[in-house]
C-alpha cells in the first residue's frame, strides 16, 4: 500500500505541476486577449465617431450639392440678370461640391466596412476570452480535488461507490460553470447591445434629416445583426445547458435533440425507447446527454452516415444506450490500442467519461459496416432521483 501511495503521490504531483503551468499560460493568453480587446474597442469607438461625423458631412454636402444645382440652373437660364462669370462660378462650385461628395461617400463606405470588421474581431476575441476562462475554471476544479489530502484520494480511488461520486462532482462542477456562463451571456451581452444602441442613434439622426433610403439600409443591416446575435446567444445557451433536462427529463430532451439533429444535418435519425424512464440527478442526466451529443457529432463529422439510431433502454438497475450509424466505419481495435487519430479522440474522451460514472462502453465497428456504440450505466440508489 505504501508503494501505491508513493506512486499515486508522484503522479498527482506531476499532474498538478502540468496543470499549474497550463493555468498560468491560459492566464497569459487571457491577459493578452484582453489587451487586444481593449485596443480593438478603442479603435472601434474612434471609427464609430468618425463614421457619424462622415455621415453628417455627407448629409450636408448632399444638401449643398442640391442647392448648387438649383443655383446653376437659375443662372444658366437667366442671361439678363447673370453674366458668363456667374455661370462659370456656379458651375465650378457645383463641380467642387460634387467631388467632395464623392470623396466623403467613399470615406463613409470605407469606415462602415472598417466598423464591421472591427466588430467581428471584437466578437472573436471576446469568444476566445470566454473559452480560455472556462478552461481555466475547469482546471481549477480538478486542481482542488488533486491538491486534497493524499490518504483521502487513495481511499476514494479504492472505493467504487465514492469513485462514481467523485466523477459526478466533477461533472456537476462543469455543469454549474456552464449554467453561470449561460446566465451571464443571457443577461448582459453589453458590448453587442452598446453597438446596437449606437447604430440606432445613427439611424435616428438620418430619420430626423429625412434620409429615408439610408435609414432603410441602416435598419435592414441592424435588424440582421440583431437576429444573428440573438440566434447565436440562443445556441450558446442551449449548448451550455439544455433547459429541458431540468424541466422535462432526459428522454424528452434526447428526443428533441435527435429531431433537431435531423433537421440541421439532413441525416435520417430514429429514436427508440424501451422501459420506463428513471429520473436521475441532474449531473448524471447531463453526463448521459453529453455522451449522446458527442456520439452524434462524431457520426456527423467523421462517419459520412445517412442514418443514425439512438436506442435507450431502462432496466431497474441499468440504463443501456446504443448509438448505431451506417457510416464508413473503422477498425474498432484501434480504439482499444489507443490510436491517436484525430477522428478517435472523441470516442476516447467518451470512454473516459463513461468510466467516471462507473459505466462501460463498447464499440463495434468495421470499415464499410458502420459504427455501434453501446453504453451501460448502472442505476444505483445513490444516483436515483427521489
Amino acid at each position: 500500500m505504501d508503494h501505491l501511495t508513493v506512486d499515486i503521490n508522484r503522479v498527482i504531483k506531476n499532474a498538478i505541476q502540468v496543470m499549474e503551468d497550463s493555468k498560468y499560460q491560459i492566464y497569459e493568453i487571457c491577459e493578452s486577449a484582453r489587451s487586444e480587446l481593449e485596443a480593438l474597442e478603442q479603435e472601434l469607438e474612434l471609427v464609430l465617431e468618425e463614421t457619424v461625423k462622415t455621415i453628417e458631412k455627407v448629409d450636408r454636402l448632399e444638401q449643398d450639392y442640391r442647392r448648387a444645382r438649383i443655383r446653376l440652373t437659375e443662372v444658366s437660364r437667366d442671361f439678363v440678370r447673370y453674366k458668363e462669370e456667374d455661370i462659370k462660378s456656379a458651375y465650378e462650385k457645383a463641380t467642387q461640391i460634387q467631388l467632395d461628395l464623392m470623396v466623403y461617400r467613399e470615406k463613409e463606405s470605407y469606415l462602415k466596412a472598417r466598423r464591421d470588421d472591427l466588430q467581428k474581431r471584437v466578437r472573436n476575441v471576446e469568444n476566445s476570452i470566454e473559452r480560455a476562462e472556462m478552461i481555466a475554471s475547469q482546471i481549477n476544479v480538478v486542481l482542488e480535488y488533486l491538491a486534497g489530502d493524499l490518504n483521502q484520494v487513495t481511499r476514494i480511488l479504492e472505493s467504487a461507490k465514492t469513485r462514481q461520486l467523485l466523477g459526478l462532482k466533477i461533472i456537476l462542477a462543469q455543469e454549474e460553470e456552464r449554467k453561470r456562463i449561460a446566465r451571464e451571456i443571457h443577461d448582459g451581452p453589453a458590448q453587442s447591445l452598446a453597438n446596437i444602441v449606437l447604430r440606432t442613434e445613427i439611424a435616428e439622426r438620418m430619420l430626423i434629416k429625412q434620409e429615408f433610403e439610408m435609414v432603410h439600409v441602416e435598419l435592414e443591416d441592424l435588424k440582421g445583426q440583431v437576429r444573428s446575435g440573438l440566434e447565436e446567444i440562443r445556441k450558446i445557451i442551449f449548448n451550455l445547458r439544455p433547459m429541458a433536462l431540468d424541466d422535462l427529463g432526459l428522454v424528452p430532451t434526447l428526443r428533441k435533440f435527435v429531431q433537431d439533429f435531423e433537421d440541421k444535418s439532413k441525416i435520417h435519425t430514429v429514436f427508440e425507447l424501451s422501459g420506463k424512464e428513471i429520473r436521475m440527478p441532474s449531473a448524471m442526466e447531463a453526463a448521459i446527454y453529453r455522451l449522446v451529443q458527442e456520439a452524434f457529432t462524431n457520426a456527423l463529422k467523421h462517419a459520412n452516415a445517412s442514418r443514425v439510431l439512438l436506442d435507450v433502454s431502462y432496466e431497474p438497475h441499468l440504463i443501456t444506450i446504443i448509438i448505431h450509424d451506417n457510416g464508413i466505419g473503422f477498425k474498432s481495435d484501434l480504439i482499444e490500442l489507443g490510436a491517436s487519430r484525430n477522428s478517435h479522440f472523441g470516442l476516447i474522451g467518451m470512454r473516459e467519461r463513461v468510466e467516471l460514472i462507473e459505466g462501460r462502453m463498447d464499440i463495434d465497428s468495421n470499415p464499410g459496416q458502420g459504427t455501434k456504440i453501446i453504453i451501460h450505466i448502472p442505476i444505483t440508489a445513490e444516483n436515483r432521483k427521489e
